[in-house]
């Protein structure tokens, strides 16, 4: 029987993150960019789409190829309003969706903007930790964030709730 490896500890970081991958994006010269764009699209760049352009999709798709893309109904929605021709409403009622609630891994940083600060705080095992203290719970955080009573599923947006798109 042959030996398997097993993998102790936590799973390796990718070789480049998805920060590094957008944040270059700026930097390549236009045929460097459309090397990217088939890497990434899986065909060629449209020949009438210039940089600026080039590096605003590219950097939507590579997130929305890491972190998942927009519900269908929104996608629906878009297609439906981009169809019309110019000079036509094209205007429909928004539709509403049911925004599930997202499970936490550790690691995942959560960040609000509370007061004109950008608040941080990092999911562990076991808590969350915000400015150098671990609390149990996320209306814990929040509660030290405000000084007031909060969910903090929702003071975060994590909280199931219908939406206009």
């Amino acid at each position: 029987m042959g030996r398997r490896s097993v993998m102790i500890g936590p799973p390796r970081e990718p070789a480049r993150s998805t920060r590094d991958e957008v944040s270059e994006l700026p930097q390549l010269d236009i045929k460097e960019l459309r090397q990217k764009w088939r890497s990434v699209m899986g065909n060629t760049a449209p020949p009438h789409i210039g940089k600026p352009l080039m590096v605003r999709i590219l950097a939507y798709q590579i997130q929305a190829n890491a972190y998942g893309d927009l519900p269908k109904e929104v996608v629906a929605f878009l297609d439906k309003i981009g169809t019309g021709s110019p000079g036509q409403d094209n205007r429909a009622p928004l539709p509403i969706l049911k925004v599930a609630p997202r499970s936490l891994s550790p690691g995942t940083m959560l960040t609000r903007d509370w007061n004109g600060r950008a608040e941080r705080v990092m999911v562990l095992a076991e808590g969350f930790a915000w400015n150098g203290k671990t609390y149990d719970s996320l209306s814990s955080v929040a509660r030290a964030i405000t000084g007031t009573r909060w969910n903090g599923p929702a003071f975060f947006g994590l909280k199931a709730k219908e939406v206009r798109a």
